[in-house]
């Protein structure tokens, strides 16, 4: 097999076609492989001083690729050059990246060039796909943190403490995020009533609960609104209403309406007899005045004496088609950022490692933990720096999963073979339990740092 033959098929093997312009002859050679890709016939033909190709070139890319041919031609010695080409056989028009060599004359004239032609089309269009879904990444990061802006505002105006406004606004803040976690597993095309339900749900009042309904998706702005509204809910079930006693029960049902949407209701019973609110907060507001406009719909709240019964109806325009992508709902460690109402967490002596790579973050977590009474070692932001804190003393920790993009499973696998309790405290929305398969509590940001104190104080209970 000849040096030609391999040459050959080195090319065709790597989908490139090869072409050569005769500066002497004035003459242009398209190859077999060259013709395959761009429709343009093989052989030769005279070169007209390089725009022999011109009518196979896209008219809005033709001034261009005619003015770097002409610059390349006196100077460079190498080129590339990407660039619409028109199919001659038919019709279709397909990006193309034509890159080479130059060989010039002692003189500086060019006397040959030869070049390579590539069908680059799928890798523009990715590239495309990519740009538009930077640009929708970067138009809903602004969009949450626009309504993260109102929601703070409005609760800070319905709040009359510090203390008071942290716990509502982490806990709203809590629930916008379980609702994007579980539309980005979907691809942001839905999110199931039932996995929203279980959300705000499942980790609270274990055996008080229940919900039960069809398959239904919703739009991300519907998921993100009923997501709100049953958090408000549920906030006040466990604090005023039927789970703030071990009697008490909520019973969630949904189904689809005949002209498209749906209707969910909320219903307590065995809780504390009833009285209507003399005071409305922003939740009250939020369920009267943003649920139903978000979800094109209704909403009726009774206060009975036996319990509150919550009807919520919604438009079509709320339901969503079934995602190809769904994610799986499991029933995971996983602690939620709800306030307990055992008091102040102790910690006292603990000797407890930080790992965060977000500096704001470990600081916060640092401080709230140090306040609980531990002893911080730490915190380290880099793997390696996590690492080489593990020969100190350490009673637990708490582990982001992913430092600056390098997973924290080095880490977790050394404590673990120590016997060392952990917790992970992470942004990722695993529905499989912990990251890397270990039997840890997951705390899902954002979070609360006293729920953080919380859970290293369980497990140390446990030990």
């Amino acid at each position: 097999m000849g040096d030609r033959t391999r040459l050959g098929l080195a090319l065709q093997a790597a989908g490139l076609g090869e072409f050569e312009w005769d500066f002497a002859r004035n003459v242009f050679i398209v190859s077999e492989r060259m013709a395959a890709i761009t429709g343009i016939p093989a052989g030769e033909r005279p070169a007209l001083d390089g725009a022999a190709l011109d009518e196979y070139v896209h008219p809005d890319d033709l001034e261009a690729f005619r003015e770097r041919r002409v610059a390349d031609s006196m100077s460079a010695d190498s080129f590339t050059n990407t660039f619409r080409n028109i199919r001659p056989d038919d019709g279709r028009t397909i990006w193309v990246r034509v890159s080479g060599v130059i060989e010039r004359g002692a003189n500086g004239h060019p006397i040959t060039l030869m070049g390579i032609v590539q069908d680059v089309t799928q890798l523009r269009r990715e590239e495309e796909e990519r740009q538009n879904l930077m640009a929708e990444l970067d138009h809903r990061v602004k969009n949450v943190l626009a309504a993260v802006q109102a929601l703070a505002q409005q609760t800070a105006k319905r709040t009359t403490s510090l203390d008071s406004f942290l716990t509502t606004f982490g806990g709203r803040l809590k629930s916008m995020a379980s609702a994007n976690e579980l539309l980005t597993a979907a691809r942001w095309r839905g999110a199931a009533i039932d996995h929203l339900t279980a959300a705000e749900l499942g980790a609270i009042a274990p055996g008080q609960t229940r919900w039960e309904g069809p398959e239904l998706f919703l739009t991300p702005r519907a998921a993100n609104a009923l997501s709100l509204a049953l958090h408000e809910l549920a906030t006040n079930a466990v604090k005023f209403g039927a789970l703030s006693v071990e009697t008490g029960h909520v019973d969630v049902r949904w189904t689809a309406r005949r002209n498209g949407g749906f209707e969910l209701t909320w219903t307590e019973s065995g809780g504390p007899t009833v009285t209507p609110p003399i005071r409305r907060g922003f939740g009250a507001t939020l369920l009267d005045q943003v649920t139903p406009r978000e979800l094109n719909g209704d909403i009726r709240v009774e206060y009975r004496p036996a319990g509150v019964t919550v009807r919520i109806e919604a438009g079509p325009q709320a339901v969503a088609e079934r995602p190809d992508v769904v994610p799986e709902v499991t029933t995971a460690r996983v602690t939620e950022t709800v306030p307990t109402s055992r008091g102040p967490t102790s910690l006292k002596g603990a000797r407890v490692l930080i790992v965060e790579d977000a500096v704001l973050l470990a600081l916060e977590l640092e401080t709230g933990l140090s306040e609980a009474g531990a002893q911080v070692v730490g915190p380290a932001y880099e793997l390696e720096e996590a690492m080489a804190l593990l020969g100190q003393p350490i009673d637990a920790a708490v582990l982001d999963a992913n430092l600056n993009g390098r997973s924290v499973t080095p880490v977790a696998e050394v404590l673990h073979q120590r016997k060392i309790p952990f917790v992970f405290a992470t942004g990722y929305g695993e529905t499989g339990g912990a990251p890397g398969g270990f039997e840890a509590p997951v705390i899902r940001k954002p979070y609360d740092v006293t729920q953080v104190a919380a859970a290293v104080a369980e497990l140390l209970a446990e030990r």
